[in-house]
Protein backbone atom coordinates (compact mmCIF):
# COMPACT_ATOMS: atom_id res chain seq x y z
CA UNK A 1 0.00 0.00 0.00
CA UNK A 2 2.10 2.78 -1.02
CA UNK A 3 0.38 6.19 -0.39
CA UNK A 4 1.89 8.27 -2.52
CA UNK A 5 -0.96 10.61 -3.53
CA UNK A 6 0.54 13.45 -5.38
CA UNK A 7 -2.55 14.74 -6.36
CA UNK A 8 -3.05 15.89 -2.99
CA UNK A 9 -1.08 19.21 -3.67
CA UNK A 10 -1.95 21.79 -6.69
CA UNK A 11 1.74 23.21 -7.09
CA UNK A 12 1.37 27.07 -7.60
CA UNK A 13 4.56 29.47 -8.16
CA UNK A 14 7.57 27.77 -9.63
CA UNK A 15 6.88 24.25 -10.53
CA UNK A 16 9.91 21.80 -9.16
CA UNK A 17 9.08 18.04 -8.27
CA UNK A 18 7.77 17.17 -5.13
CA UNK A 19 11.27 15.75 -4.15
CA UNK A 20 12.44 19.09 -4.40
CA UNK A 21 10.27 20.00 -1.54
CA UNK A 22 8.26 19.70 1.70
CA UNK A 23 5.94 22.05 1.56
CA UNK A 24 3.96 21.50 4.79
CA UNK A 25 4.16 19.61 7.91
CA UNK A 26 3.42 16.11 6.72
CA UNK A 27 4.98 16.84 3.57
CA UNK A 28 3.91 17.01 -0.42
CA UNK A 29 1.94 14.10 -0.25
CA UNK A 30 0.13 15.14 3.14
CA UNK A 31 1.12 11.53 4.41
CA UNK A 32 4.70 11.31 5.72
CA UNK A 33 5.95 10.04 2.47
CA UNK A 34 9.01 10.76 0.91
CA UNK A 35 9.05 10.83 -2.80
CA UNK A 36 12.35 10.21 -5.09
CA UNK A 37 15.72 9.34 -3.58
CA UNK A 38 16.34 7.37 -0.99
CA UNK A 39 17.11 9.53 2.32
CA UNK A 40 20.44 8.35 3.88
CA UNK A 41 20.44 5.35 6.38
CA UNK A 42 23.82 5.61 8.25
CA UNK A 43 24.47 8.97 9.89
CA UNK A 44 25.89 10.19 13.10
CA UNK A 45 26.41 13.23 14.90
CA UNK A 46 29.31 14.12 12.32
CA UNK A 47 29.02 11.29 9.90
CA UNK A 48 26.64 12.55 6.92
CA UNK A 49 25.97 15.77 8.54
CA UNK A 50 26.10 18.85 5.89
CA UNK A 51 25.36 21.15 8.52
CA UNK A 52 23.89 21.65 11.60
CA UNK A 53 22.19 25.49 11.93
CA UNK A 54 20.93 27.43 15.37
CA UNK A 55 17.88 29.55 15.52
CA UNK A 56 16.89 31.56 18.20
CA UNK A 57 14.47 30.18 20.78
CA UNK A 58 12.80 26.74 20.48
CA UNK A 59 9.10 24.88 19.14
CA UNK A 60 8.02 22.05 17.75
CA UNK A 61 7.20 23.23 14.30
CA UNK A 62 8.38 21.15 11.14
CA UNK A 63 10.40 23.47 8.54
CA UNK A 64 8.70 23.67 5.00
CA UNK A 65 11.64 23.26 2.23
CA UNK A 66 11.01 24.73 -1.57
CA UNK A 67 14.00 23.92 -3.34
CA UNK A 68 16.96 26.10 -1.79
CA UNK A 69 14.81 27.70 0.86
CA UNK A 70 13.78 26.24 4.45
CA UNK A 71 11.21 28.35 6.82
CA UNK A 72 11.07 27.59 10.05
CA UNK A 73 8.79 29.20 12.76
CA UNK A 74 10.55 29.98 16.42
CA UNK A 75 9.79 31.54 19.83
CA UNK A 76 12.76 33.39 21.27
CA UNK A 77 11.16 34.73 24.93
CA UNK A 78 7.92 36.26 24.35
CA UNK A 79 9.04 36.91 20.20
CA UNK A 80 7.06 34.98 17.66
CA UNK A 81 9.69 34.72 14.74
CA UNK A 82 10.02 33.53 11.30
CA UNK A 83 12.83 32.48 9.55
CA UNK A 84 14.17 31.60 6.00
CA UNK A 85 17.22 29.11 6.21
CA UNK A 86 19.36 28.59 3.03
CA UNK A 87 19.40 24.84 2.51
CA UNK A 88 23.02 24.71 0.85
CA UNK A 89 24.70 26.78 3.83
CA UNK A 90 22.49 26.86 6.57
CA UNK A 91 22.35 30.19 7.24
CA UNK A 92 20.02 32.07 8.38
CA UNK A 93 18.80 34.42 5.40
CA UNK A 94 16.08 36.75 7.05
CA UNK A 95 14.08 36.21 10.06
CA UNK A 96 11.07 38.44 11.12
CA UNK A 97 9.26 38.82 14.20
CA UNK A 98 5.63 38.01 13.64
CA UNK A 99 3.99 38.80 16.88
CA UNK A 100 4.80 38.69 20.59
CA UNK A 101 3.53 36.03 23.34
CA UNK A 102 4.09 34.31 26.14
CA UNK A 103 3.09 30.70 27.38
CA UNK A 104 1.05 30.21 30.55
CA UNK A 105 2.55 27.46 32.38
CA UNK A 106 0.64 27.45 36.07
CA UNK A 107 -3.40 27.95 36.80
CA UNK A 108 -6.08 26.76 35.16
CA UNK A 109 -6.33 25.00 31.79
CA UNK A 110 -7.09 26.64 28.52
CA UNK A 111 -6.92 30.21 27.48
CA UNK A 112 -3.84 30.85 27.33
CA UNK A 113 -2.14 27.59 29.21
CA UNK A 114 0.56 25.32 28.01
CA UNK A 115 2.48 22.40 28.33
CA UNK A 116 5.93 22.10 29.10
CA UNK A 117 6.92 20.21 26.15
CA UNK A 118 5.74 22.76 23.42
CA UNK A 119 4.85 26.70 23.00
CA UNK A 120 3.42 29.64 20.73
CA UNK A 121 5.60 27.94 17.83
CA UNK A 122 4.25 24.49 17.55
CA UNK A 123 1.64 25.22 14.60
CA UNK A 124 4.19 24.35 11.09
CA UNK A 125 4.56 27.16 8.17
CA UNK A 126 3.10 26.24 4.75
CA UNK A 127 4.27 27.20 1.43
CA UNK A 128 2.99 26.78 -2.22
CA UNK A 129 7.10 28.38 -2.77
CA UNK A 130 5.84 32.12 -3.87
CA UNK A 131 4.67 32.47 -0.22
CA UNK A 132 4.72 31.25 3.17
CA UNK A 133 1.55 30.94 5.91
CA UNK A 134 2.77 30.85 9.81
CA UNK A 135 0.45 30.21 12.40
CA UNK A 136 1.44 30.54 16.45
CA UNK A 137 -0.24 29.52 19.58
CA UNK A 138 -1.46 33.20 20.35
CA UNK A 139 -3.97 33.30 17.61
CA UNK A 140 -1.52 34.82 15.55
CA UNK A 141 -1.79 34.03 11.55
CA UNK A 142 0.59 35.76 8.83
CA UNK A 143 1.27 35.36 5.09
CA UNK A 144 4.95 36.63 3.56
CA UNK A 145 6.37 36.10 0.23
CA UNK A 146 9.70 33.86 -0.37
CA UNK A 147 11.79 37.24 0.48
CA UNK A 148 10.01 37.95 4.14
CA UNK A 149 7.86 40.65 2.80
CA UNK A 150 4.59 40.69 4.46
CA UNK A 151 1.18 40.36 2.78
CA UNK A 152 -1.24 40.43 5.45
CA UNK A 153 -1.90 38.86 8.93
CA UNK A 154 -4.49 39.39 11.67
CA UNK A 155 -5.19 37.55 14.89
CA UNK A 156 -7.73 34.39 15.64
CA UNK A 157 -9.09 35.52 19.18
CA UNK A 158 -9.29 38.58 18.20
CA UNK A 159 -11.72 37.75 15.06
CA UNK A 160 -12.69 34.28 15.90
CA UNK A 161 -12.80 34.02 19.92
CA UNK A 162 -10.47 32.32 22.35
CA UNK A 163 -8.67 29.75 22.56
CA UNK A 164 -10.01 27.74 25.07
CA UNK A 165 -7.85 24.35 24.32
CA UNK A 166 -6.38 22.98 27.25
CA UNK A 167 -2.72 22.73 26.97
CA UNK A 168 -1.84 25.25 24.01
CA UNK A 169 -3.66 25.37 20.49
CA UNK A 170 -1.07 24.01 18.04
CA UNK A 171 -3.04 23.20 14.33
CA UNK A 172 -1.23 23.85 11.29
CA UNK A 173 -2.63 25.52 8.29
CA UNK A 174 -3.13 23.30 4.77
CA UNK A 175 -3.69 25.33 1.23
CA UNK A 176 -6.29 24.02 -1.00
CA UNK A 177 -5.80 25.98 -4.28
CA UNK A 178 -6.26 29.38 -3.68
CA UNK A 179 -7.58 29.00 0.11
CA UNK A 180 -5.32 28.46 3.09
CA UNK A 181 -7.82 26.58 5.62
CA UNK A 182 -7.47 26.38 9.38
CA UNK A 183 -9.21 24.29 12.40
CA UNK A 184 -10.06 25.16 15.87
CA UNK A 185 -11.12 22.20 17.84
CA UNK A 186 -11.36 22.76 21.72
CA UNK A 187 -13.36 22.80 24.90
CA UNK A 188 -16.51 25.27 24.73
CA UNK A 189 -14.47 26.23 28.36
CA UNK A 190 -15.48 30.05 28.83
CA UNK A 191 -16.53 31.01 24.83
CA UNK A 192 -14.01 29.13 23.13
CA UNK A 193 -15.49 27.09 19.52
CA UNK A 194 -14.78 24.92 17.23
CA UNK A 195 -14.66 25.80 13.75
CA UNK A 196 -13.62 25.54 10.42
CA UNK A 197 -12.59 28.49 8.29
CA UNK A 198 -10.71 29.21 4.78
CA UNK A 199 -9.57 31.94 3.82
CA UNK A 200 -8.14 33.57 0.39
CA UNK A 201 -4.52 32.99 0.68
CA UNK A 202 -3.16 35.99 -1.13
CA UNK A 203 -5.54 38.23 0.63
CA UNK A 204 -6.65 37.18 4.25
CA UNK A 205 -10.43 37.44 3.22
CA UNK A 206 -13.10 35.05 4.64
CA UNK A 207 -14.34 32.55 2.31
CA UNK A 208 -16.41 30.28 4.45
CA UNK A 209 -16.31 29.85 8.18
CA UNK A 210 -18.26 26.79 9.57
CA UNK A 211 -18.51 25.80 13.10
CA UNK A 212 -17.93 21.82 14.17
CA UNK A 213 -19.72 21.10 17.65
CA UNK A 214 -20.52 17.81 18.24
CA UNK A 215 -21.44 18.08 21.79
CA UNK A 216 -17.74 17.37 23.60
CA UNK A 217 -17.12 18.89 26.83
CA UNK A 218 -13.73 19.40 28.56
CA UNK A 219 -10.97 17.83 27.45
CA UNK A 220 -12.80 15.33 25.15
CA UNK A 221 -13.47 18.26 23.11
CA UNK A 222 -9.65 19.53 22.45
CA UNK A 223 -7.68 18.16 19.56
CA UNK A 224 -4.19 19.14 18.38
CA UNK A 225 -4.46 17.79 15.02
CA UNK A 226 -3.65 19.05 11.25
CA UNK A 227 -6.67 18.46 8.64
CA UNK A 228 -6.09 15.98 5.65
CA UNK A 229 -6.49 17.17 2.25
CA UNK A 230 -8.15 14.34 0.07
CA UNK A 231 -8.51 14.96 -3.89
CA UNK A 232 -10.77 12.32 -5.31
CA UNK A 233 -13.11 12.31 -8.34
CA UNK A 234 -13.23 15.66 -8.90
CA UNK A 235 -13.92 16.77 -5.25
CA UNK A 236 -11.82 17.54 -2.19
CA UNK A 237 -12.16 16.43 0.91
CA UNK A 238 -10.96 18.04 4.36
CA UNK A 239 -10.72 15.33 6.95
CA UNK A 240 -10.83 16.46 10.26
CA UNK A 241 -10.30 14.44 13.63
CA UNK A 242 -11.73 15.92 17.38
CA UNK A 243 -14.59 15.59 19.67
CA UNK A 244 -14.78 11.88 19.16
CA UNK A 245 -15.56 12.29 15.64
CA UNK A 246 -13.55 12.10 12.46
CA UNK A 247 -15.69 13.92 9.67
CA UNK A 248 -15.00 15.68 6.14
CA UNK A 249 -16.24 19.12 4.76
CA UNK A 250 -16.01 20.25 1.34
CA UNK A 251 -12.79 22.43 0.83
CA UNK A 252 -14.38 25.22 -1.39
CA UNK A 253 -17.83 25.83 0.64
CA UNK A 254 -17.12 24.51 4.36
CA UNK A 255 -20.16 21.81 3.76
CA UNK A 256 -20.03 18.79 6.24
CA UNK A 257 -20.18 15.59 4.04
CA UNK A 258 -19.44 13.06 5.91
CA UNK A 259 -18.88 11.63 9.95
CA UNK A 260 -17.78 8.67 11.37
CA UNK A 261 -18.31 8.12 15.19
CA UNK A 262 -17.05 5.06 16.82
CA UNK A 263 -14.65 6.68 18.79
CA UNK A 264 -14.34 7.34 22.75
CA UNK A 265 -11.53 8.58 24.53
CA UNK A 266 -10.27 11.34 25.40
CA UNK A 267 -8.28 14.71 23.34
CA UNK A 268 -6.55 14.10 20.12
CA UNK A 269 -3.12 15.03 19.64
CA UNK A 270 -1.97 11.96 17.03
CA UNK A 271 -3.37 12.88 13.90
CA UNK A 272 -5.18 10.89 11.28
CA UNK A 273 -3.74 9.20 8.42
CA UNK A 274 -5.07 8.34 5.28
CA UNK A 275 -3.89 5.47 2.24
CA UNK A 276 -5.33 3.91 -0.56
CA UNK A 277 -9.03 6.04 0.67
CA UNK A 278 -8.87 4.55 4.52
CA UNK A 279 -8.54 7.08 7.46
CA UNK A 280 -6.56 5.26 10.02
CA UNK A 281 -7.29 7.24 13.51
CA UNK A 282 -5.78 6.82 17.00
CA UNK A 283 -8.88 7.73 19.73
CA UNK A 284 -7.87 10.15 21.93
CA UNK A 285 -5.45 9.30 25.07
CA UNK A 286 -3.71 6.57 23.77
CA UNK A 287 -6.88 4.92 22.60
CA UNK A 288 -8.16 2.22 19.96
CA UNK A 289 -6.90 2.60 16.10
CA UNK A 290 -9.70 2.35 13.81
CA UNK A 291 -9.64 1.79 10.44
CA UNK A 292 -12.41 3.90 8.58
CA UNK A 293 -13.21 3.56 4.99
CA UNK A 294 -12.69 3.57 2.00
CA UNK A 295 -14.06 7.14 2.38
CA UNK A 296 -14.25 8.03 -1.54
CA UNK A 297 -17.13 9.45 -2.30
CA UNK A 298 -19.05 8.69 0.76
CA UNK A 299 -21.66 10.94 2.48
CA UNK A 300 -23.58 11.25 5.81
CA UNK A 301 -23.02 8.87 8.67
CA UNK A 302 -21.00 5.88 8.12
CA UNK A 303 -20.01 5.05 11.33
CA UNK A 304 -22.18 1.18 10.89
CA UNK A 305 -20.96 0.98 7.37
CA UNK A 306 -17.22 1.99 6.75
CA UNK A 307 -15.40 0.57 10.08
CA UNK A 308 -13.44 -1.88 9.25
CA UNK A 309 -11.42 -2.71 12.08
CA UNK A 310 -10.46 -1.87 15.07
CA UNK A 311 -7.44 -2.52 17.30
CA UNK A 312 -6.53 -1.34 20.75
CA UNK A 313 -3.38 -1.90 23.61
CA UNK A 314 -0.95 1.05 24.25
CA UNK A 315 -0.83 3.01 21.22
CA UNK A 316 0.39 6.24 20.28
CA UNK A 317 -0.57 9.61 22.25
CA UNK A 318 1.29 12.02 19.93
CA UNK A 319 3.30 10.47 16.75
CA UNK A 320 1.03 9.65 14.16
CA UNK A 321 0.62 6.59 12.20
CA UNK A 322 2.43 5.92 8.58
CA UNK A 323 1.21 3.61 6.26
CA UNK A 324 3.63 1.54 3.60
CA UNK A 325 3.56 -1.72 1.51
CA UNK A 326 0.09 -2.60 2.89
CA UNK A 327 1.24 -2.06 6.72
CA UNK A 328 0.65 0.07 9.50
CA UNK A 329 3.61 1.39 11.75
CA UNK A 330 3.35 3.45 14.60
CA UNK A 331 5.06 4.33 17.86
CA UNK A 332 3.73 5.30 21.17
CA UNK A 333 5.45 7.65 23.62
CA UNK A 334 7.08 5.09 26.00
CA UNK A 335 9.27 4.60 22.41
CA UNK A 336 7.27 1.13 21.61
CA UNK A 337 7.18 0.84 17.69
CA UNK A 338 3.94 -1.84 15.86
CA UNK A 339 3.36 -3.25 12.80
CA UNK A 340 0.28 -3.97 12.11
CA UNK A 341 -1.61 -5.72 8.95
CA UNK A 342 -3.66 -2.42 7.09
CA UNK A 343 -6.02 -4.78 5.91
CA UNK A 344 -6.87 -6.40 8.89
CA UNK A 345 -5.03 -4.94 12.24
CA UNK A 346 -3.27 -7.86 12.45
CA UNK A 347 -0.01 -7.50 14.66
CA UNK A 348 3.26 -8.43 12.60
CA UNK A 349 5.78 -7.05 15.52
CA UNK A 350 5.89 -5.02 18.71
CA UNK A 351 9.52 -3.30 19.95
CA UNK A 352 10.74 -1.18 22.08
CA UNK A 353 13.52 1.70 20.64
CA UNK A 354 14.13 2.87 23.63
CA UNK A 355 13.06 6.32 24.91
CA UNK A 356 9.99 8.27 24.58
CA UNK A 357 8.70 9.50 21.28
CA UNK A 358 6.80 12.34 20.16
CA UNK A 359 7.67 12.89 16.49
CA UNK A 360 5.94 11.67 13.43
CA UNK A 361 8.10 9.04 11.64
CA UNK A 362 8.99 9.71 7.66
CA UNK A 363 8.59 6.68 5.29
CA UNK A 364 11.44 6.48 2.20
CA UNK A 365 13.54 3.89 0.12
CA UNK A 366 11.25 0.93 1.72
CA UNK A 367 12.25 2.14 5.24
CA UNK A 368 10.68 3.76 8.17
CA UNK A 369 12.87 7.13 10.51
CA UNK A 370 11.85 7.06 13.77
CA UNK A 371 13.18 10.21 16.07
CA UNK A 372 12.92 9.36 19.85
CA UNK A 373 12.60 13.12 22.17
CA UNK A 374 16.35 12.33 23.20
CA UNK A 375 17.41 12.13 19.70
CA UNK A 376 17.96 8.77 19.11
CA UNK A 377 16.98 8.33 16.02
CA UNK A 378 16.09 4.44 14.39
CA UNK A 379 15.81 3.51 10.72
CA UNK A 380 13.83 0.13 10.19
CA UNK A 381 12.82 -1.90 6.96
CA UNK A 382 9.17 -1.43 6.22
CA UNK A 383 8.08 -4.91 6.78
CA UNK A 384 6.54 -7.60 8.50
CA UNK A 385 9.62 -9.19 10.25
CA UNK A 386 11.06 -6.12 11.83
CA UNK A 387 14.85 -5.43 10.71
CA UNK A 388 16.66 -2.32 12.12
CA UNK A 389 18.85 -0.85 9.14
CA UNK A 390 20.26 1.95 11.69
CA UNK A 391 20.41 3.67 15.01
CA UNK A 392 22.58 6.93 16.12
CA UNK A 393 22.14 9.14 19.23
CA UNK A 394 22.12 12.43 18.08
CA UNK A 395 22.28 14.03 21.69
CA UNK A 396 19.66 16.50 21.14
CA UNK A 397 15.95 16.99 22.04
CA UNK A 398 13.52 15.80 19.39
CA UNK A 399 9.99 16.19 19.00
CA UNK A 400 8.92 18.10 15.73
CA UNK A 401 8.23 15.74 13.05
CA UNK A 402 11.57 15.45 10.47
CA UNK A 403 11.01 16.82 7.03
CA UNK A 404 13.33 15.89 3.92
CA UNK A 405 13.65 17.45 0.57
CA UNK A 406 15.85 15.95 -2.79
CA UNK A 407 17.33 13.35 -0.71
CA UNK A 408 17.93 14.79 2.11
CA UNK A 409 16.87 14.29 5.89
CA UNK A 410 15.83 17.42 8.23
CA UNK A 411 15.98 16.88 11.67
CA UNK A 412 14.73 19.81 14.29
CA UNK A 413 16.20 19.17 17.82
CA UNK A 414 15.70 21.87 20.32
CA UNK A 415 17.70 24.40 19.62
CA UNK A 416 19.54 23.54 15.77
CA UNK A 417 18.61 22.24 12.40
CA UNK A 418 20.00 19.24 10.89
CA UNK A 419 20.81 18.69 7.01
CA UNK A 420 21.37 15.01 6.83
CA UNK A 421 22.71 13.66 3.57
CA UNK A 422 26.10 13.24 1.44
CA UNK A 423 28.34 16.56 1.72
CA UNK A 424 28.51 17.63 -2.06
Amino acid sequence: MQALALSLIVWSGPTPTPTDVWPEWRGPTGDNHVPGPALPTKWSKTENVVWKAPFPGWGNSTPAIWKDAIFLTTQDNDRLLFLRIDRLTGKTAWERQVGKGVPRRTGKQGNGMFRDEHNMASPSPVTDGKHVWVHYGNGDIACYDVDGDKKWSFNFIEKYGPYSIWWGHANSPVLVDDLLISVCMQDPLRGGKSYIVAHEKLTGKEKWYTLRDHGAKDEPADSYVTPIVYRHDGRVDIIVFGANVLDAYDAFTGKRLWLSKPFGGNRVISSATLADGTVYAIQGMKGVLYAVGPVKDVKDDITKTHVRWKVSGALPDASSPVVTNGLVFMVNNDGIAFCLDAASGKEHWKERLGDQHRATPLISGGNVYFVSKAGKATVIEAAKTLKIVHQCEMGEEVIASPAAAAGDLYIRTKGRLYRIGEKK
